[in-house]
């Protein structure tokens, strides 16, 4: 039995974590928080997710006296996220971390700290889109420098970082095949007099609006011949149901840095 804690636990997708670790039958939930500041504070977690009182209040912060935790999942901001962190360091406690839009030193902070305790970061729990990573790499390979790569995306109105960080790992997965640096050869949106597509680039185009869950589009253009690798997220669920596939997965490691390919075993 895992005894589980979440953070952002009032937010869409905090809500959609909470009803898929109340109806896991391995899965006990102990603590739900979000940010200070939150109108939710104090509610039941249960009747904001939509599935009734549970009698887990939303609290102010993880750090409640005599809560009993093995892994905290965080789907927040990457602010909120590292104090997590800092917690689950001090703590040993492993963690699930699925918040976007880390810097590089964010970034360097969450490797540093799973020398520690296990962590499990993927910019999308989604089994599917894992898919779409691992299908984009064999395109990828296959291709090479023949095509023309673009990455669409499309996320909810509300969504804070652009491109999202699922689109921003499918262009590191491809760069990557491709031998590019992706700091150097990635163009975010086009407008103007651009001149001629370099071929070394890879673009990317960014959608927001209405209440999108998430669509990520891959497209490999050639001389008389395009492939399109396209996902479509209807439900945050899916996210959610991958997040507790990854915490269950996550127990049996004591220490390191994963993500979703691991545990899907697509290395």
């Amino acid at each position: 039995m895992i005894r589980l804690a979440i953070n952002g636990a009032a937010g869409r997708m905090g809500r959609a974590l909470v009803e898929a670790s109340w109806s896991d039958p391995k899965v006990t939930l102990t603590v739900a928080a979000d940010r200070p500041e939150s109108s939710s504070i104090g509610s039941d977690a249960g009747v904001l997710a939509g599935i009734g009182a549970i009698g887990i209040p939303i609290v102010d912060s993880l750090d409640r006296p005599g809560a009993e935790v093995d892994l905290v999942v965080d789907f927040s901001q990457p602010q909120a996220t590292l104090e997590c962190l800092s917690l689950c360091r001090s703590r040993g406690q492993r963690m699930v971390i699925g918040t976007t839009g880390f810097d590089q030193r964010q970034r360097e902070t969450i490797e540093a700290a799973a020398a520690e305790v296990a962590i499990l970061c993927a910019p999308n729990m989604s089994v599917g889109v894992n898919l779409l990573f691992k299908l984009s790499e064999l395109a990828a390979r296959a291709l090479g420098d023949s095509v023309d790569v673009e990455i669409i995306e499309a996320h909810h109105r509300h969504k804070l970082d652009a491109p999202s960080g699922t689109a921003l790992r499918l262009g590191e997965v491809i760069a990557a095949v491709l031998g590019r640096d992706l700091a150097q050869c990635a163009v975010y949106g086009r407008q103007g007099r651009t001149g001629e597509r370099d071929r070394q680039t890879i673009g990317f185009e960014t959608i927001r609006g209405g209440d999108i869950v998430g669509d990520h589009c891959v497209l490999f253009a050639g001389a008389g011949e395009r492939i399109e690798l396209t996902h479509r997220a209807s439900s945050r669920a899916t996210f959610a149901l991958g997040a507790m596939r990854a915490a269950h997965w996550l127990m049996d490691r004591r220490n390191g840095l994963y993500d979703m390919q691991d545990v899907l075993g697509l290395r």
